[in-house]
């Protein structure tokens, strides 16, 4: 069998060559403009979190008019702002809580809508007194499993809660390398 190079066209050869010639000259332009670069040439996206406040079996969400159906509480977050500050901050306007969050659960990219949404879960012994305010209407505690009426967004993240409770949904492993895909490698 040929060795990759040897069959690689000339174009791929010129490519790979090329590549960390420009990264070299990349790295030696001022940061500001190293920045501008990789701005224009990557897509923008939406960053929000959400926070599944859950209790007893049951989670908080909301109905707000500019969303179709439940959705959980949080928001976009600000300029420069935190994903914890933002849907702590978010979660106090809508619902009138004030929360502490710890570490998020999950992100889910949506690629397509270009959104990026931090998610994170918090589980209280009482049920709180919820005040909705700011874009929330209404509330109403829901079991994941009964959750009806929720827009697309809404659903991603819940079933992205679901998988996260399920054994081993953390554990991963290292794939073969390039001359063996798809074999796991097991140490």
């Amino acid at each position: 069998m040929a060795p990759e190079h040897a069959t690689a066209s000339a174009p791929a050869r010129l490519r790979r060559r090329a590549y960390p010639l420009l990264l070299g000259v990349f790295r030696r332009l001022p940061a500001p403009l190293r920045r501008g670069l990789v701005r224009a040439g990557t897509p923008g996206f939406t960053v929000g979190a959400v926070v599944a406040i859950e209790h007893d079996g049951a989670v908080l969400f909301l109905r707000q008019p500019h969303r179709q159906g439940l959705s959980l509480p949080g928001g976009l977050l600000d300029r420069g702002e935190r994903p914890a500050e933002g849907v702590e901050r978010e979660v106090r306007e809508e619902t009138g809580l004030r929360v502490r969050v710890g570490l998020p659960v999950a992100t889910q990219v949506n690629a397509r809508v270009r959104r990026v949404d931090v998610i994170y879960r918090l589980r209280v012994d009482e049920r709180p007194q919820v005040r909705v305010g700011g874009e929330a209407q209404d509330h109403r505690w829901v079991a994941l499993a009964d959750l009806g009426e929720a827009d697309d967004s809404t659903r991603e993240i819940v079933d992205l809660l679901r998988r996260a409770e399920q054994p081993g949904c953390y554990d991963g492993e290292v794939l073969a390398g390039a001359g063996e895909p798809g074999r796991p490698h097991r140490g």
